[in-house]
C-alpha cells in the first residue's frame, strides 16, 4: 500500500525537465546592409548567419532528442 501511494505521488508530481539552454532561444539577425558595399559581401554574411541559425536548430533537435530518450517518448 505504501509503495502504491509513493508511486501515485511520484506520477502526480510529474517530471522536472532541465531548462532550455539560452543559446537555443536566440534569434539570428540578418546581415547588415552597408551602403556602397558589394552585394557578394552582404550575401556571404547572410549565408554565415544562416549557417549559425541552422547549427542552433540542430542543437535544439539534439536537446529535444536527449530529453525524449531520458524521460519518455513523444506523444
Amino acid at each position: 500500500m505504501d509503495r502504491a501511494a509513493s508511486a501515485k505521488g511520484q506520477a502526480a508530481a510529474g517530471i522536472v525537465l532541465p531548462p532550455l539552454p539560452d543559446d537555443l532561444r536566440r534569434q539570428e539577425a540578418h546581415a547588415p546592409v552597408l551602403e556602397g558595399e558589394p552585394l557578394i559581401a552582404i550575401l556571404a554574411r547572410e549565408r554565415q548567419a544562416l549557417d549559425r541559425a541552422n547549427a542552433r536548430q540542430g542543437r535544439t533537435v539534439e536537446f529535444y532528442d536527449d530529453l525524449t530518450s531520458r524521460y519518455g517518448t513523444r506523444r
